[in-house]
C-alpha cells in the first residue's frame, strides 16, 4: 500500500492594493474639483425671422424691445413707444444696471400680456459680456419667494439680440 503525502496548507497570497489606493487618492480629488466646472448654463436664442409674412406683421404691433446703452436701459412696448427708462448705476469707472427695476417693468408687461414670450434685446457696442448675461437673465425670468422657498418664474424666454442705434 502506498502512503499518501499529507496535503500541506499553503499560505494565502496577500493582495497588494497600495497602487490602487494611490490612484484613488489622486483621482477622487481631481474628479470632485472638476464637478464645479461642469455646470454650464445654456440659454437658447432664436433669431428673428427675415421673411415679411403675416407672422411678422401681427407681432410687430406688440413687439417688446429692451434697448441697452451705457446710459441705461429703455423698454419699448408696443414697438416704438417708450414704456420706461431705467438709468444706469455708476460704480467708479464701471457701469451697472438697475436690474430690479427692469424686472418690475417686465413683470408688469407680463401681467398685461401673459401669452407673450418673445423679446428683442438691442445692445450698444460698448456693453461688456457680464452685463449682457445679467440682462438676459433678468429678461428671461425672475425669482420670487413662495411659501418660504425661492421659485423662478418665466418672463420672456424667447430672446432675440440686435444692435442698438
Amino acid at each position: 500500500m502506498a502512503l499518501k503525502k499529507p496535503v500541506q496548507a499553503t499560505d494565502d497570497a496577500e493582495l497588494d492594493v497600495t497602487a490602487f489606493l494611490n490612484l484613488m487618492i489622486v483621482l477622487v480629488p481631481v474628479l470632485l474639483l472638476s464637478m464645479s466646472f461642469a455646470n454650464v448654463t445654456v440659454l437658447e436664442l432664436r433669431l428673428p425671422e427675415l421673411t415679411g409674412g403675416q407672422a411678422v406683421s401681427t407681432t410687430a404691433q406688440s413687439k417688446l424691445e429692451v434697448e441697452v446703452k451705457s446710459e441705461g436701459i429703455n423698454v419699448y412696448f408696443p414697438e416704438g413707444q417708450l414704456l420706461r427708462q431705467v438709468d444706469a448705476l455708476q460704480q467708479g469707472d464701471e457701469h451697472s444696471y438697475d436690474l430690479a427695476t427692469l424686472s418690475l417693468v417686465l413683470k408688469a408687461v407680463k401681467q398685461e400680456h401673459p401669452d407673450k414670450k418673445d423679446v428683442v434685446v438691442k445692445l450698444a457696442k460698448n456693453i461688456d459680456y457680464q452685463n449682457i448675461v445679467e440682462i438676459m437673465d433678468a429678461v428671461s425670468s425672475y425669482q420670487d419667494l413662495v411659501v418660504a422657498s425661492v421659485v423662478e418664474f418665466e418672463l420672456f424666454p424667447d430672446i432675440s439680440l440686435g444692435d442698438a442705434q
